[in-house]
Order: structure tokens, then sequence, then C-alpha cells
């Protein structure tokens, strides 16, 4: 896909994985939005890179806050052609140690995160980017998922 002038959703974007994503969409002329719980280094970032980047907060979790962060982007940029999924946790904790068996807490927070949170910013994008003008070989969009502990 060519970024150039085109928009890209990026959660997780504030750091790590995502924050190098959306510097790269940027230096390849595209606008981005970051979509994090971490405001701090969010506004930093759209201080940074200026009018071509968009921060809102929120948890990939929850359907309102990707809602309307989905809406936020197609109201500032007119609409989402790239999603990158780079939101993620990982807790390192021994499914047995001499402190006791893992918690099954710990391990539904990752999954929920993980795996729910990536389908439900799927889902939401996707439902807008079927309204883009699909290009030369048919595309309405591209969607990538990222997987790491370190992402």
């Amino acid at each position: 896909m060519e970024l150039k002038h085109k928009v890209a959703f990026v959660t997780g974007g504030a750091s790590g994985l995502g924050e190098a994503t959306v510097r790269k969409v940027v230096a390849l002329g595209g606008k981005a939005v970051i979509f994090d719980l971490d405001e701090g280094r969010g506004q930093k970032l759209v201080e940074e890179l200026g009018d071509t980047v968009l921060f809102v907060k929120g948890d990939v979790t929850k359907e309102e806050d990707v809602s309307a962060a989905v809406e936020a982007a197609c109201a500032k940029f007119g609409g989402i052609h790239l999603v990158v999924n780079c939101a993620g946790i990982a807790i390192a904790q021994k499914v047995l140690s001499k402190h006791g068996i893992h918690a099954l807490e710990s391990f539904n927070k990752v999954i929920q995160v993980n795996l729910s949170g990536t389908f439900n910013v799927i889902r939401l994008a996707a439902a807008k980017m079927i309204n883009n003008e699909p290009n030369q070989h048919g595309e309405r969009g591209v969607i990538i998922n990222t997987a790491s502990i370190a992402a």
C-alpha cells in the first residue's frame, strides 16, 4: 500500500513498534491516528509530528473507546486506510512457582487486551474502511496485526 495521503490507525501508537509505525507513516507522507492509553507520550508525539497526527486516548477492549477513536479519525482525516494493531500486554509470570500457581485473572487480562481488543479494533475500523474507494487491486484498506511481547 502506498502511504502518501493515506490514514493509518495505530493502536499502541505512543511507544515501541506502534510509535515507530506512526513515525514511518508520517515520513512517507501519510497521516496517523495514535490510539493509546498513554496520553503523555501520545501528546508528545503530536507536538513533535504536527497536524499529520491525532492522538486519541482509549482502551482497545472498550467498544465505546474504539468507536470514538475511529469516528475522530474519520472526522479529522476523512477515513482510515490502514490499521496497525500494536497494543498488547504481557505479564511475566511462571505458570507455577514457589509462590503458587499463576492467577487466571492475569491470563484473562492478556487475552482480553491482546486477542479480544485486537478483534474489537478490526471489526469497528473495517466497518468504516468498507466505504473507501477500492484501489486498482480492489483493496479498500489493509489491517496488520502484530504479536510481540516487545511491541
